[in-house]
């Protein structure tokens, strides 16, 4: 006994479900997550510890997914998916700009969503693990096997003028140093000295794990761009 099983079923002018269309649906998006959620929940955000970025990633990888993935039709593929990455790309937002590393890691996910979402017919699933594998793979051989450190900043806004003098630079950073808690200031950079104020702006980069004390300040003010 045959029992058939519609493929598709319809009211007069609206198309309720498409079955096998669905199903391929939910499995490119079911991979999609997956591989998603390792980069961005595994990969980076136990290294940058950044929930603001966590969820940037997310849902940006979750709509240009399902965006590329229901306008597949308008048969746009190659045109549609550099419309995306010059559109998100060059994202700025009205505050800072994307650090580098975070800008790599969206283009990434948008990446990852648009290959997984917009794959032809003839690419089978086993392709599509594999494309996405080999992300996975690079991307956690530079995280955690080739121990590539992750550099931090801090914008300190530092009372004690006269040691801003290139003579007297190993002086400043070992005075950094004791009042921040960081064991090793990498390199630094002068900002806006207000000789009004003795203040001088001072952009101090580290490594993440150098920071003892998070939240320390200097002189009672400090930017972290490290914590949330």
């Amino acid at each position: 006994m045959n029992i058939q099983v519609a493929a598709a079923i319809d009211i007069p002018g609206i198309r309720l479900i498409n079955i096998p269309d669905f199903i391929e649906l939910v499995s490119r998006f079911a991979l999609n997550t997956v591989v998603i959620v390792l980069l961005v929940r595994w990969l980076y955000y136990t290294t940058a510890r950044r929930k603001d970025y966590l969820f940037t990633f997310i849902l940006i990888s979750t709509v240009v997914f399902l965006l590329c993935f229901m306008l597949e039709s308008v048969k746009l593929q190659i045109g549609f998916a550099l419309g995306l990455f010059a559109i998100f790309g060059i994202i700025r937002y009205r505050t800072d700009a994307i650090p580098i590393k975070e800008m790599t890691y969206l283009f990434i996910a948008i990446g990852i969503s648009v290959i997984n979402a917009l794959a032809s017919e003839e690419t089978s699933i086993v392709d599509l693990i594999f494309a996405n594998a080999v992300i996975i793979f690079i991307t956690y051989g530079f995280e955690k096997l080739w121990l590539l450190k992750h550099e931090s900043q801090k914008v300190i806004i530092y009372e004690k003028i006269d040691l801003i003098k290139p003579e007297k630079r190993e002086e400043l950073i070992r005075d950094l140093c004791e009042r921040t808690g960081i064991k090793k200031i990498n390199r630094l950079e002068m900002g806006k000295v207000d000789f009004l104020k003795d203040t001088c702006m001072i952009t101090i980069y580290y490594d993440t794990e150098e920071m003892q004390v998070p939240g320390t300040t200097v002189n009672g003010n400090t930017n972290d761009d490290d914590d949330d």
